[in-house]
């Protein structure tokens, strides 16, 4: 779900590059919006922009559409062409084109073909703090520990504020059996935010494997109650229902 927020946040940027910025109605804005709320009309819309020569901007949204009905490889497939195409006309839009199929590639479970998309992007802005912790993602969906680190220590250099990196690159140190390191990152995550259910849950785990099944109970009770519903809640949830048999 996070995946796909992401996606159509930076999809409505693009928007507003492509059309200017304008508020007027536009053939994007209008096709744009109903990928979101109904990606079948959408697809059929974009599919008529075509033949009226809508372009690239027309392919587009017929692949933010093809998201939204879950066909994430042929999403991403387009993505990525349109990002080697004469439509990315800039920085900032090859970036976000490649950003958008290397997130497209991950809800297809295709971690090397996003790996190759988010290269492409770096390859654009080599010091975007996103773009590496995304790449850092798939790195370790391929259990590429040492990779999906690095990514994330030189994300940090960058913005060492971001609690989110703590917590993912202690998770690949951990990982990697690197214990006093990774529980470093969690601590450090939850001084920057305290109510981090994530980091809750990562060093409640470490606690438990440690034998401290007390401490390990308190940070999986505070993971729930900071972030109800959530995945780190369900995670939580289920580690403590693990640790009572």
């Amino acid at each position: 779900m996070q995946r796909l927020l992401k996606f159509l946040v930076a999809a409505a940027l693009l928007s507003t590059t492509i059309s200017g910025g304008s508020a007027a109605s536009n053939p994007y804005d209008d096709c744009l919006a109903r990928a979101q709320s109904d990606p079948a009309a959408a697809l059929t819309q974009a599919s008529s922009w075509t033949k009226q020569g809508g372009g690239a901007a027309a392919d587009h949204c017929a692949a933010l559409a093809l998201v939204g009905l879950r066909r994430y490889s042929e999403a991403a497939s387009r993505l990525d062409a349109l990002a080697r195409s004469p439509f990315a006309s800039d920085a900032a839009r090859k970036t976000a084109l490649f950003d958008q199929a290397g997130n497209a590639w991950l809800l297809a479970d295709r971690a090397d073909s996003a790996i190759v998309s988010f290269t492409a992007a770096l390859g654009v802005d080599p010091f975007d703090t996103d773009l590496l912790a995304d790449r850092a993602r798939a790195l370790a969906l391929k259990q590429n520990w040492a990779k999906a680190d690095s990514d994330l220590s030189a994300a940090l250099l960058v913005s060492p504020d971001r609690a989110d990196l703590f917590v993912l690159r202690g998770s690949a140190r951990h990982a990697m059996g690197r214990k006093a390191e990774a529980r470093s990152d969690f601590d450090r995550a939850l001084r920057l935010q305290p109510g981090n259910a994530d980091a809750l849950v990562e060093r409640g785990t470490m606690k438990f494997e440690a034998g401290d099944t007390v401490g390990a109970r308190a940070d999986w009770q505070a993971a729930m109650a900071a972030a109800p519903g959530s995945p780190a809640a369900q995670s939580a949830q289920q580690n403590l229902a693990a640790a009572t048999h």
